[in-house]
């Protein structure tokens, strides 16, 4: 499986079926343990030890997000790099990420029913195992398709169906002819029967309910490491049908690019780190010195300093503070001015819009926003760190995903991820940490702010049963994190990117007062920038102005404005005053999976007056 930066990934299934995805699909899409159907197989993708050696792939440098994936690897920074290209030419054969044959169980296509005169409207399919198969993939000369029914669990295993004790409700030695049996055209599961020439059968709905275990206990199988790399689970199994939206959800890292300011040793180490990264003793060090490259760019530096320096990188030079507190304080760094000074750095290019550019007369509303940064050049590197199935997690506020969220691994002893780099462009808006202080103290906020939390905690103990410790990310966060899907929508209408394009970061920052949102594009492109986006920062009062008119009153109002967060009939926990009429967005773009919203924090709405900003005719 090979790439260009803008090509195709190409997976190959084990046995010679080929296809192909972006490479940026294997972080967000199709990575290992996702279930793919290639053009003549169906599969599950291969973790990273079915992948080229590391050697053969393009690495990604970004040390802080190495130094926050440590903790997965036993505490060795672990490496970044991108997936192997698609080849180049036609029939050039350059490895790819080997993915194994699953499922095993198939359908036999065009095969002729013999009750079909006794039961009109229906159609009986044989159900085959893989052994069951010559050696063209066929069963009887006919055709085969993978069945579309596996079982797994919340943990990322994935495994057939044991098929005979499901329709023997347990253990049975019979092995008689297996049919699934479907009646119309819906393709619901109440109109499924699977069924045995024996005489047993069984609708597969009852294969959804968990209480009796139909499916049985989870096998802890992890086919995408191998057939012997099964481990201990007793959670019960679930249906899972291959090509649902549920069967394979990411646990993406993702930073951005700052700049940093090392010193001399540093950059020189740097220069030459495919050399020094063996060292690790000024007695190594002293025989690399020998090459004349090496002695000319250390001269006049100590060997300790180069071994520390050489240590330092080796570590990842790790961050104490969390990821998005340092990409804060960076984009709150940024010296006024227009963009157009020189030289630009590709990696991060940010300054902040003077304030009469964004700002105009006869707009109070704007006071509660103190500065508009434009941000010319951005580095965005997203790693892959594992997955789940049926239930996503979220990272939290701060963009890490906590320790106690469990996962599947991507190999069975990982010591690197699979990530890819973005560029692009963005638009960073700052509320005046004043007024949110303000504002959270106020008689309503407080109401409302407990309101969510209820949902919140209603939520927790609904998914995880109170073993989650979780905290609500707080008032702040959701008043921020709705402004931003406001934003987004009304961006989309000017900027020249689509709505599911822009992207966003959260920052809060309560203890400094600082609470801001980044909306941004990126993409594998050489430069990843059209320049619409981020000169949209100059009309920031008129976008302001339109996405808080328009969600002062929501199409589904009063349904929407009157929702209870902690209601038990619609079991939205985590939203407000929030919907597809409002202000949910494409996934795409959100960092929360469209939780924490609630637009009566933003502005007023019916019923409820905690909002930050006041209402705008």
């Amino acid at each position: 499986m090979a790439s260009r930066r803008r090509g195709k990934t190409g997976k190959t299934g084990k046995g010679g079926s080929r296809g192909s995805v972006r490479r940026s699909q294997v972080i967000t899409t199709y990575g290992p343990g996702a279930l793919i159907d290639l053009p003549r197989d169906s599969a599950v993708v291969g973790g990273l030890d079915w992948w080229p050696p590391p050697h053969l792939l393009e690495a990604i440098e970004e040390p802080r997000l190495a130094a926050r994936l440590r903790g997965l690897t036993g505490g060795t920074p672990p490496g970044l790099f991108a997936p192997p290209p698609a080849p180049d030419r036609p029939g050039d054969n350059s490895p790819g990420i080997t993915s194994p044959r699953f499922p095993e169980w198939f359908l036999v296509q065009n095969e002729a029913d013999p009750d079909a005169g006794h039961h009109p409207g229906r159609t009986a399919r044989r159900l085959v195992h893989r052994t069951a198969l010559d050696e063209r993939r066929k069963f009887d000369g006919k055709p085969v398709v993978a069945t579309r029914f596996v079982q797994g669990c919340p943990r990322g295993h994935v495994d057939d169906i044991d098929w005979y004790r499901f329709v023997h409700r347990g253990h049975s030695e019979c092995k008689g002819e297996l049919r699934l049996e479907e009646t119309g055209t819906g393709g619901d599961l109440s109109n499924l029967v699977v069924r045995c020439s024996c005489g047993s059968h069984r609708g597969m709905h009852e294969a959804k309910t968990l209480e009796e275990r139909p499916l049985g206990v989870c096998s802890g199988a992890r086919p995408w490491l191998g057939r012997d790399a099964n481990e201990d689970c007793n959670l019960p199994s679930r249906l899972l049908i291959r090509t649902a939206t549920n069967a394979w959800f990411p646990q993406v890292v993702t930073a951005l690019s700052l700049p940093r300011q090392k010193s001399v040793v540093d950059q020189a180490v740097g220069e030459l780190w495919d050399t020094l990264q063996v060292v690790k003793t000024e007695e190594n060090l002293a025989l690399l010195k020998g090459i004349p490259k090496v002695m000319a760019a250390l001269h006049g530096f100590d060997d300790a300093e180069v071994v520390a320096a050489i240590e330092r990188r080796r570590a990842g030079d790790p961050e104490e503070q969390p990821m998005k507190h340092a990409e804060l304080d960076a984009l709150l760094a940024a010296p006024e001015g227009y963009g157009d000074d020189v030289p630009v750095d590709p990696r991060f290019h940010a300054r902040r819009l003077p304030a009469h550019e964004w700002r105009y007369s006869g707009a109070a509303f704007l006071d509660r926003v103190e500065a508009v940064v434009q941000v010319h050049r951005l580095r965005e590197v997203s790693a892959l760190a594992g997955f789940t199935r049926f239930e996503a997690q979220t990272p939290n506020v701060a963009g890490e995903y906590d320790t106690d969220v469990e996962r599947a691994d991507l190999a069975l002893e990982p010591s690197w991820f699979p990530a890819v780099e973005n560029r692009g462009e963005g638009v960073f808006v700052l509320l005046n940490g004043s007024a949110v202080s303000d504002w959270r103290r106020r008689p309503e906020v407080e109401a409302r702010c407990a309101a969510l939390q209820a949902g919140h905690e209603r939520w927790v103990e609904r998914r995880t049963g109170g073993q989650s410790e979780r905290p609500f990310p707080g008032g702040p966060y959701v008043l921020l994190h709705t402004l931003s899907h406001l934003l987004i929508q009304s961006l989309a209408l000017r900027c020249g990117y689509p709505a599911a394009s822009i992207r966003e970061r959260i920052y809060v920052d309560a203890a400094a007062k600082r609470y801001g949102l980044l909306l941004y594009t990126a993409s594998a492109d050489a430069e990843g920038t059209l320049g619409g986006l981020v000169q949209q920062a100059r009309r920031m009062g008129d976008h302001l102005r339109q996405a808080l008119h328009i969600t002062a009153l929501c199409s589904n109002d009063p349904v929407c404005a009157q929702h209870v967060p902690q209601s038990s009939t619609e079991q939205r926990w985590l939203h407000g005053a929030a919907c597809h009429g409002c202000t949910l967005v494409a996934e795409t773009s959100c960092e929360m999976r469209n939780d924490y919203l609630d637009r009566a924090l933003v502005v007023p709405i019916i019923g409820e007056n905690a909002g930050f900003f006041d209402r705008v005719d």
